[in-house]
């Protein structure tokens, strides 16, 4: 069985007032191995879409390339939006060696409460995928029931906005769930409203351009410009 590590350390907790959490990058990762213009970085692989949207958003002309320079430019992006990286799984163990997120098991955690207590300028999670078995949202929500907290329903549709209360320091966080920025989310896409009436308006518009509409609120805004004001 072959044992998936996380490879890279969360990134720029400090200052970022907002997490992208995510779960594994791709086993080749962990042993090393990159695909032509993988990144060594999280999200680094060439198949996934998260750094292709925030170039988009961001317009900072980011280059695909196993270089130390698209490491940097990475770093940099985050640090200048107070936007850091925090993946919730530390490891996880597979029969087959791919990345799915259905193959993870014995899956152990990253504290992601003590973070959020250590540093008190973080306010909002922005998970990489929704609530389905192994995605970010789900594991966050075996994180809150092991903590026991209640995460309470501010917005039930895509992107879904949640918030819970710390149970410490009492602040409270606000999550929202974004559409997967991957391939394999692609068939979900599909099916939502937003994309439906995206495809009837502008047909030649495609998976990737719905995130890059539905993504900058919460990547470049201020809470109090997208959170609803019945919110906590």
């Amino acid at each position: 069985m072959f044992r998936h590590t996380h490879p890279y350390p969360p990134f720029n907790l400090g200052k970022a007032t907002k997490l992208i959490v995510g779960t594994l990058p791709p086993p080749r990762f962990t042993i090393g191995k990159y695909n032509p213009c993988d990144v060594n970085f999280s999200y680094g692989s060439i198949d996934g879409q998260l750094w292709t949207i925030l170039n988009s958003i961001f317009n900072v002309g980011l280059v695909f390339e196993t270089t130390q320079k698209a490491i940097e430019q990475r770093q940099a992006l985050l640090i200048n939006n107070n936007i850091g990286i925090f993946d919730i799984v530390a490891s996880a163990k597979r029969d087959k060696i791919d990345a799915s997120d259905l193959g993870m098991q014995e899956v152990e955690f990253r504290d992601l409460i003590s973070v959020l207590e250590k540093y008190p300028k973080l306010d909002t999670l922005l998970f990489t995928g929704g609530n389905s078995k192994n995605r970010p949202e789900y594991f966050f929500r075996k994180v809150a029931k092991a903590s026991g907290f209640v995460v309470n329903v501010i917005h039930d549709q895509v992107p879904r906005i949640h918030s819970f209360q710390l149970p410490i320091s009492k602040r409270i966080i606000h999550t929202i769930c974004l559409t997967a920025p991957s391939g394999a989310a692609n068939r979900a896409v599909g099916s939502l409203k937003a994309y439906k009436e995206m495809k009837v308006s502008f047909p030649h518009k495609n998976s990737i351009d719905l995130r890059i509409e539905q993504y900058p609120p919460y990547f470049t805004q201020q809470k109090s410009d997208w959170l609803p004001n019945r919110s906590n």
